[in-house]
């Protein structure tokens, strides 16, 4: 058998797979087909270090909605020891911008940790050297790549140090807020977390709530329902960033497909993506979408409908406590609610994951963006450092959106 076949049986390789000896990996094989790779990926995200967001069920429906949609070159890098076992995947896109050609962990905006999956094993043998030169050898084998941009990259994970977050080149914009849940003690894992005056306040909201009606917490698990709760959450989130007047990045159906795609999931295992709706009266009130992977649910988004009389209760927030509790009877051991400072977040967790930003060039050019790109993000988070600042910038966004395009005497 190749050294090839050993490697990646049945994946379309790029002429620069390469055989390195340098501690512990021997070949590096890059494809475009992710189809080609589920069994060994199922295999290393039940075993090794991965967030949810690359999880095999949270990845394909993004590449076959969203990527095709917006027809994105995708790399699936796959590093092998010398007996061609998995040692990691790092799921990429292809960007081009200003000139120049980078690569990214799929998912976006839309995936609030941006991380490959390694053994373990493999991840705690990699220091800040051999991680440099297996990117480089990485960008060689893509070819015609001028850098690497990971941006929000958690530090570790699961107490590992997370192999590309060694080379970050500062923090990133934001954090993102998490929860130890305690099994079978949800309430003492909010005693926990949030303070007496934040649970007091959290029942006023409650019985105010409740004097609205019947509510219910609701799973969507087959089609109709999914649906249901995505028309619900696609107008709220409308209706929110149209009152905000900032751009939805919801609004594109292909985001719409893709997390009907996830929520419904693959044939025989559970959905990576779930929906869920605080439905008052039989009506959704507050949306919340999540990822879970392992023992961990991690949120992506939420929103709730500010046309009902009962938006004052904060629905949201009522949706998110109920929820917490339900992951932690299921016995789940970790609930985070994605990266961005917001106050609910800051209320509920008393954990945070800390986001990193690393950018590698590889060509003179790549140098040049990755300096632009560190430098934007820098300002980026000076902004957000500041309520200031960031509610400046938050009204400059929305007069650039209001502004009318200019026309030709312009």
């Amino acid at each position: 058998m190749s050294a090839v076949a050993a490697c990646a049986p049945n994946l379309p390789t790029t002429p620069a797979s390469q055989r390195t000896g340098v501690r512990g990996w021997d070949r590096i094989c890059v494809g475009n087909e992710i189809g080609a790779l589920e069994t060994e990926w199922r295999q290393l995200e039940a075993s090794g270090l991965a967030t949810p967001y690359q999880a095999y069920d949270w990845v394909r429906p993004f590449v076959e909605t969203v990527g095709r949609a917006k027809a994105m070159a995708f790399r699936f890098v796959r590093i092998c020891d010398a007996g061609g076992a998995t040692l990691a995947l790092l799921p990429l896109v292809i960007t081009r911008r200003h000139g120049t050609r980078f690569a990214e962990f799929i998912g976006g905006k839309h995936s609030n940790y941006h991380m490959g999956l390694y053994r373990r094993d493999f991840a705690e043998s990699l220091d800040e050297e051999t991680t440099r030169r297996l990117l480089t050898e990485i960008g060689t084998a893509i070819g015609e790549v001028d850098a690497f941009v990971f941006i929000n990259q958690p530090t570790s994970w699961q107490g590992i140090e997370n192999p590309t977050a060694l080379l970050a080149s500062g923090a990133s914009p934001s954090r993102s807020y998490k929860l130890a849940l305690q099994p079978g003690d949800c309430d003492g894992t909010l005693r926990r977390s949030m303070s007496k005056h934040a649970r007091k306040k959290l029942t006023t909201k409650r019985n105010r709530f409740a004097e609205f009606g019947h509510s219910e917490l609701v799973q969507a698990r087959d089609a109709a329902a999914i649906d249901r709760v995505l028309d619900a959450f696609l107008a709220q989130k409308a209706a929110r960033f149209a009152q905000m007047r900032l751009p939805d990045p919801f609004a594109d159906p292909a985001i719409r497909a893709f997390l009907r795609e996830a929520a419904l999931g693959s044939a025989g295992s559970s959905p990576v993506v779930e929906l869920y709706s605080l439905d008052l009266e039989g009506q959704p009130v507050a949306t919340y979408v999540g990822a879970v992977q392992g023992s961990r649910f991690s949120g992506m988004a939420t929103s709730f409908d500010l046309a009902s009389p009962a938006a004052r209760t904060s629905p949201g927030e009522i949706l998110l406590v109920q929820l917490i509790k339900r992951k932690c009877r299921a016995g789940l051991t970790m609930f985070d609610l994605g990266v961005g400072e917001a106050r609910y977040k800051t209320t509920i967790c008393d954990d945070r994951d800390d986001l990193v930003d690393t950018f590698f060039p590889l060509t003179a050019r790549g140098q040049a963006y990755a300096r632009f790109s560190q430098a934007k993000r820098a300002l980026k988070r000076k902004i957000k450092a500041s309520p200031l600042a960031l509610k400046l910038s938050l009204r400059v966004l929305g007069w650039l959106k209001r502004r009318p395009p200019p026309g030709d005497d312009d």
